[in-house]
């Protein structure tokens, strides 16, 4: 009696009966509870980073939002503050200009009595 090759028959037979033990091994775990409150539990942690993600980007905006009107904010002042400054610097120079006038007429006055008097 000596070693007895399997043919091709068997072969084919435990394959498919492996096949099966497998194929049943995984329904077993699929249709378990442990695998459903995991998969459950996953699905919960990936909604709740979902909506940690969306008020993440939500906040992200509107610090944007923010930035950007004080940004406008800020530049409104610089404008309202350069016309201001141009407006005293216009005040200043028509000031200047006629404090000049005056004292261009009085030495013209003061000219003009020294060669009458």
């Amino acid at each position: 009696m000596g070693f007895k090759l399997p043919d091709f028959a068997e072969r084919k037979d435990r394959s498919a009966k492996a096949k099966n033990a497998a194929i049943e091994k995984f329904r077993a775990q699929t249709s378990s509870p442990a695998l459903a409150e995991r998969l459950a539990a996953r699905a919960a942690a990936a909604a709740e980073r979902k909506a940690a993600r969306e008020a993440r980007e939500l906040e992200q905006a509107q610090k944007k939002a923010h930035e950007a009107e004080q940004a406008r904010l800020a530049q409104e002042e610089a404008e309202i503050r350069a016309k201001r400054e141009a407006i005293e610097r216009a005040d200043r120079e028509v000031a200047l200009q006629a404090q000049q006038k005056a004292a261009r007429d009085a030495r013209y006055a003061a000219r003009k009595s020294r060669r009458r008097g």
